[in-house]
């Protein structure tokens, strides 16, 4: 279809697929969102994981910033940043990973990507309403974050621990995105400067040309490990993160490092696309060794394939080579045909490499309105700005 129906399209999926499975089953009334929750919609668990509470408060936010000023989403939105200001944080200010639906702590600061997801809603949810609780809770996480980040070795990364030695893509691609989202709501240059840093560490340490791969783990001291994880790359988190990159660097005019982004979108999709089956695989060895790094390297679990769609249509648009689109429609048939729950709405989030769903659980028992939604939004954005 031509783009600016496309971009209809996903704005009506948006509207009318995705956001009333959560509106109708997940928004809890005791504050929060629950998202133990399975595909038909039936809640299997009341706590919540903080992770996707935070998570949470940036898909409300961006809905009413970026799509419709509805005030439904607004408001569901501030609950579930209320639940996450009065329950969500340990006596050292670093996020929990999870609290029962009355917010008492079950589960530690074990994960410091909670506290990257804090600063991505809370930014969001700023730029929304002009709170300035939601900004200094922000400003707390940075500084908290910041000096962790320094010692590697002092914060954990539930659900998948950094091996000893090891440093991990995953962090700086997730700060360079969530420093770049806080300084672009606060105007602070400090901030601006440590997401730069953490990009020019994605692009610089985790991005390989020689390999023609972002390596998900490298030494502590930017040297290789020839390992199944030192091979590891992970298709969707590169994906991810060169649109991250994009949005960073090209705000800065460094037209560069854009276009290097561009050429690491085209890898990854090549790389990571099943030659047999199709769809994205979520891990693979770089050297095509055997073991692969990590459970369920095979899986087509949908978050890769939400990536895929806006990192190939915002590379579109930047050097309108024919590669995009081309490759930007295959992940579209594959998207549409595989991962859509009709009865219910939203996708179904864990098939295996023949597509069939998977029940057990992969990294967090959660169902998340995140990875979709954000992805439906930024296109339904960038189709509109054509």
């Amino acid at each position: 279809m031509p783009l600016p129906e496309l971009g209809r399209f996903f704005e009506d999926h948006l509207r009318h697929f995705v956001m009333p499975f959560w509106m109708k089953h997940a928004v809890d009334e005791k504050g929060g969102i629950n998202t133990c929750i399975t595909d038909e919609g039936t809640i299997t668990s009341y706590d919540k994981l903080m992770w996707s509470q935070l998570r949470a408060v940036y898909t409300f936010s961006a809905l009413y910033n970026r799509i419709e000023p509805r005030q439904e989403w607004l408001d569901i939105a501030t609950q579930i940043f209320q639940f996450c200001a009065k329950y969500g944080r340990d006596d050292q200010g670093q996020w929990l990973f999870r609290v029962t639906r009355d917010g008492e702590p079950i589960e530690g600061a074990t994960s410091i990507f909670s506290d990257g997801f804090a600063l991505k809603g809370f930014s969001e949810y700023f730029r929304a309403t002009g709170d300035e609780n939601a900004k200094r809770l922000a400003m707390e996480t940075y500084h908290n974050v910041q000096q962790r980040l320094a010692k590697p070795g002092s914060y954990k990364t539930d659900p998948e621990p950094i091996p000893p030695g090891m440093k991990a893509h995953a962090i700086s691609m997730i700060f360079s995105a969530a420093f770049f989202e806080l300084s672009e709501a606060t105007g602070n240059q400090d901030v601006a400067q440590a997401a730069l840093y953490q990009a020019n560490q994605v692009m610089d340490v985790f991005r390989r040309p020689e390999k023609k791969a972002i390596l998900e783990l490298v030494e502590l001291d930017d040297t290789l490990q020839d390992s199944p994880a030192g091979r590891s790359v992970v298709p969707g988190h590169a994906l991810e993160s060169m649109w991250f990159q994009i949005h960073q660097f090209r705000k800065r005019g460094m037209m560069d490092r854009v276009a290097q982004c561009v050429e690491c979108i085209r890898w990854h999709i090549e790389k990571g696309w099943d030659p047999e089956y199709g769809g994205i695989l979520l891990t693979i060895d770089v050297e095509g060794k055997t073991p692969v790094y990590g459970t369920f390297h095979d899986a087509k679990v949908w978050w890769p394939v939400t990536e895929a769609m806006y990192a190939l249509l915002l590379a579109h648009t930047i050097c309108g080579e024919p590669w995009c689109l081309d490759w930007y429609w295959k992940v579209h048939e594959v998207a549409f045909k595989y991962y859509p729950v009709p009865e219910h709405g939203e996708w179904t989030q864990r098939l295996d490499r023949h597509f069939n769903k998977i029940t057990d659980v992969v990294a967090l028992p959660v169902k998340d309105p995140f990875h979709l939604p954000r992805a439906l939004i930024l296109c339904v954005e960038l189709l509109k700005n054509l």
